[in-house]
């Protein structure tokens, strides 16, 4: 049931009786992989993004100071995949469901005693949702940190292994995503189905972009015939593995760092 997590770091393994007993229980660490099923090209399972956090989260676990206490939730596959929706196998919730669903599941981890509590988003198209959470949650307990991290925004290596081009505009099952999943679930991987397909029609000499500042409004089969947004003929092994070596490391530094966190409350100084 645990995969890729310790089973020593699986909330779910733990009985009642050890968490009501856990020592500092509000110094405790809980990450929530959010992930989703959705179409990955004709090559990569649906699953690839919330294969990617689990076996990251795994990772970072498995090389985390064991003094740290910290421990995997089980993962939420479902997410916010409406982009997909024309691909046959993409699963979605709306946006108030996922929503609803991680509030409720934060008041049940607080009513417990935890009060630090990691949103680990893999999929792009639900940042919003996760900040939204926080936010919300925050407001409503002051003593309640809850962390809104995208899997792929810890330092990491994986931009210097890829082209200029697939930097820039490989997305989704490109280069990264496809190197990784050969690394972490190769059997799953049809590399002879494998295409490359960049976004065409996109704005040219203006401000706006497919992703970052100044996004716009897409749906994936507005850009992409085959689901993919990359170059997934260019995926190895090997660079999965330097990739999940290298987003591993930085997450193991990100729940450290949360362990550590003490959350600013100038206003009970005034």
């Amino acid at each position: 049931m645990h995969g890729f997590i310790p089973a020593d770091r699986f909330f779910p393994y733990l009985t009642w009786t050890d968490i009501e007993s856990m020592p500092q229980k509000e110094r405790v660490v809980l990450i929530q992989p959010v992930g989703a099923i959705e179409q990955h090209g004709p090559h990569l399972p649906i699953a690839v993004d919330s294969a990617i956090g689990l076996a990251v989260l795994g990772r970072a676990l498995e090389q985390l100071d064991a003094s740290i206490p910290a421990y995997a939730m089980p993962s939420l596959y479902y997410g916010k995949s409406n982009e997909h929706w024309h691909f046959p196998g993409t699963i979605t919730l709306t946006a108030q469901t996922l929503t609803n669903m991680l509030m409720e599941v934060g008041e049940s981890i607080y009513r417990a005693g935890f009060r630090k509590w990691i949103l680990m988003n893999s999929h792009g198209g639900q940042p919003q949702i996760m900040d939204i959470v926080a936010r919300d949650l925050h407001q409503r307990h002051d003593d309640f940190e809850v962390f809104p991290f995208f899997t792929w925004r810890v330092p990491h290596i994986t931009k210097s292994l890829l082209t200029e081009k697939e930097a820039q505009l490989g997305i989704h099952a490109g280069d990264a995503e496809t190197s990784l999943l050969l690394a972490i679930l190769p059997e799953t991987v049809k590399m002879d189905r494998a295409v490359t397909e960049y976004p065409q029609g996109l704005p040219t000499d203006s401000l706006l972009t497919l992703e970052r500042n100044l996004p716009i409004p897409w749906l994936t089969r507005d850009i992409s015939t085959s689901g993919v947004i990359g170059d997934a003929k260019a995926a190895t092994k090997e660079k999965g593995e330097q990739i999940w070596q290298s987003v591993s490391a930085g997450w193991t530094q990100v729940i450290s760092d949360v362990y550590r966190f003490e959350q600013p409350q100038q206003w009970r100084k005034s």
